[in-house]
């Protein structure tokens, strides 16, 4: 039966931490936070915990991520963010793999609460998840704000049952607050890629991103939520683009 090291990245997650951290008892042989530095009593309240808590500056989620691996003692890793949750099934599918450990990754879906709603279509579930892994092969990769991770060539994950619960936005104002931030980011790397979008890309990829999670994926059978996470989603395609063409307009002007 091998170990198993929960490792969580955190930052100013005081409203969060403590259900995430209570669902992986019994599952857990050791518990990693590397926090960034957090203002609030993200500290305070993992220290009510046995845990291992170490802080460092933000280096962007891919990196952090691969860094806090670095601490683990164990390889055998359930990578967690701090606003997940456990589910009972979810548990109880981890507690059957540890008997008998096989495969080099497992995933399972991920069911967003948004707003105090669970939101099962929308595009957002099932939204797969490989966080179960042998952290000897692979690493977490990708852009700047879409890590996931990446097993080595000829390593494949099991998908195995029950949801990882994930308490996303309390308010509209917050997701909105993400879409600014995100989409400067995004922006950014699209930029940095040399990547200008055409106005039928502003006009239509927006639209599009509407029709095929409120129409072609079923968002509107999540209700009021599912409309506004609809909307918010194609409006978030919008702004990044038109942030990225403001990008390329500055520096046009510049020359």
């Amino acid at each position: 039966m091998p170990p198993i090291s929960v490792v969580i990245i955190t930052f100013n997650e005081e409203k969060n931490i403590e259900r995430c951290l209570r669902s992986v008892q019994g599952i857990a042989d050791e518990i990693v936070i590397l926090d960034s530095l957090s203002t609030d009593r993200t500290r305070e309240i993992c220290r009510k915990f046995d845990v291992s808590f170490i802080e460092q500056p933000f280096l962007g989620y891919v990196e952090q991520k691969n860094k806090a691996l670095e601490f683990a003692a164990y390889p055998h890793v359930l990578s967690l963010d701090a606003d997940e949750v456990l589910s009972d099934e979810l548990k109880e599918s981890i507690l059957e793999i540890k008997k008998n450990w096989q495969c080099d990754g497992f995933c399972f879906n991920r069911l967003t609460n948004y707003c105090g709603a669970w939101i099962h279509h929308s595009g957002w579930y099932p939204d797969r998840k490989l966080r179960l892994f042998d952290a000897r092969k692979g690493r977490w990769t990708g852009d700047t704000i879409h890590e996931r991770y990446q097993l080595n060539d000829g390593s494949a994950p099991t998908h195995i049952p029950g949801n990882l619960l994930h308490y996303s936005y309390h308010t509209i104002d917050q997701h909105i607050d993400q879409i600014r931030k995100f989409t400067t980011i995004m922006a950014m790397v699209q930029f940095q890629k040399g990547k200008k979008p055409g106005l039928g890309k502003l006009l239509l990829n927006p639209l599009w991103c509407f029709i095929r999670q409120y129409i072609l994926r079923l968002g509107f059978l999540d209700g009021y939520h599912g409309l506004v996470v609809c909307v918010l989603s194609a409006c978030a395609n919008f702004i990044k683009y038109a942030k990225t063409r403001e990008l390329f307009s500055s520096r046009d002007h510049s020359e």
